[in-house]
């Protein structure tokens, strides 16, 4: 006995915004693929695709990314149903939004090429296919607001980074100009950082000590009743 039969059929999809973040361009970076069938072949999109019949809806966000990139268990996040009727030129399709961050260099380049991934900058994005452009400016200030109450960050950073490098990746989160004493003084306060004996010399003579994001010590400062803030002019 089928269910539900006299009920309508619809499509369902999923859509992953995939944010990356330049270190020397100093740059948060979307992942965009060239579509290869139509409707709108050969344009601009998210990577995305349809649910299968027996995965979740989060199973397939992270199929999608991993055949796109190679990587797994990465920061991903839920973030909106779009269902308008005429969304997709093609069928009635309900898509659901996911957010990921990821660090570039962690990519497997041969895959991305395969299926025609490019990095590009949030500043010179080209026009994107149906309503991937609404995904991604919702996404966007999804992540300022993660960005400030959450360690989120340092998803996009390498395991290893200067105070500059952190101070550069959230001045491109939040596109505007961080002051640097405020901002040091807020991130070493909260005792979430180790700071290493090993410079960073290829920008400076003098170099800059390097530092790395400790979960442990974070949890802990949760679990103390303090909460992460990074919200700086």
């Amino acid at each position: 006995m089928q269910l539900y039969s006299k009920h309508s059929k619809h499509l369902l999809a999923v859509d992953c915004i995939i944010f990356g973040y330049d270190l020397l361009e100093k740059d948060i970076k979307l992942l965009l693929i060239r579509r290869n069938f139509e409707p709108a072949k050969g344009k601009w999109s998210l990577a995305g695709g349809f649910v299968k019949k027996d995965e979740s809806l989060d199973e397939a966000a992270c199929r999608i990314l991993c055949d796109l990139t190679g990587l797994k268990n990465i920061y991903m996040k839920q973030l909106y149903s779009y269902g308008d009727l005429e969304r997709d030129p093609g069928a009635r399709v309900i898509s659901v939004a996911y957010s990921a961050l990821i660090k570039i260099k962690d990519i497997d380049k041969d895959l991305a090429i395969s299926n025609g991934a490019h990095w590009q900058s949030l500043n010179r994005l080209p026009k994107l296919i149906f309503d991937h452009s609404s995904m991604v400016e919702r996404a966007l200030k999804d992540l300022t607001v993660q960005a400030r109450i959450k360690p989120v960050g340092f998803e996009l950073l390498p395991s290893k980074f200067t105070l500059v490098q952190l101070l550069d990746l959230y001045s491109a989160i939040y596109r505007k100009q961080i002051d640097k004493r405020n901002f040091r003084k807020k991130i070493l306060s909260m005792d979430i950082l180790e700071k290493l004996d090993e410079k960073e010399k290829e920008t400076s003579k003098k170099g800059a000590y390097y530092y790395r994001f400790i979960k442990s010590r974070y949890n802990k400062f949760i679990k103390n009743g303090f909460y992460f803030n990074l919200d700086v002019g």
